[in-house]
């Protein structure tokens, strides 16, 4: 976690353990809310408990008239079971205590674990997401240039294929054109050689004219 906080940005970490933080607050004012309610519900009990010790009071006050008017034994027994009952609702009462604050302790000690687990998991979802991203900017990158870099050296080949290509056709329209002039320059000197062939054979057959009509 400490190396990918590094790469984020601080305004972003700021905002996010900002939401967290409140986030957690949220999460304690809502336990103190529930620890306010179980404390009014063990107010009411105790409440309840003092009212009976009221009633018991009350109780053992006619216990203690009617006591006068009978004999030592009869006030002896009701003196113990009052003693007994006294040290029963106290028992229960004080058993009642603990038991609220053995929950009251244990749920507190669940609620600060579950609110720390869920700021820890929200912290590391939220570096993960920020860690993913700028990898994913940084691939995205990477696969541009090695891309670019390919084109170009596609260009590259393309450019090179097709200059050779060009220097071939090149040199062999030069050979086509050497080839014409040979070929008009064969045709010149053989137009010349019927030429003169025919000129000399004008020439023969004007002079076996001549010399025919010289004959005759």
């Amino acid at each position: 976690l400490t190396n990918c906080t590094t790469v984020i940005p601080l305004t972003f970490q700021t905002n996010v353990l900002t939401e967290l933080q409140k986030w957690k607050l949220s999460l304690i004012e809502h336990h103190k809310l529930q620890m306010r309610q179980e404390k009014e519900k063990h107010a009411a009990h105790v409440k309840q408990l003092s009212n009976e010790m009221e009633n018991m009071k009350e109780l053992l006050h006619t216990y203690e008239i009617s006591i006068g008017r009978k004999d030592e034994v009869v006030i002896t027994n009701l003196t113990q079971a009052l003693e007994r009952q006294k040290e029963r609702i106290e028992l229960m009462r004080n058993f009642t205590l603990w038991r609220i604050q053995h929950v009251q302790a244990k749920q507190e000690e669940y609620a600060n674990r579950i609110a720390d687990r869920q700021f820890r998991t929200a912290l590391m979802k939220k570096v993960w997401a920020a860690w993913r991203s700028l990898s994913e900017e940084k691939w995205k990158e990477k696969v541009a240039k090695a891309c670019q870099l390919r084109a170009e050296d596609v260009c590259v080949q393309l450019t090179n294929d097709y200059e050779a290509k060009i220097a071939e056709l090149t040199a062999a329209l030069e050979q086509t054109k050497a080839e014409i002039l040979r070929l008009h320059s064969e045709r010149e000197q053989y137009e010349d050689t019927m030429k003169k062939a025919f000129m000399r054979g004008v020439c023969a057959l004007n002079l076996e004219a001549m010399t025919m009509f010289q004959g005759k």
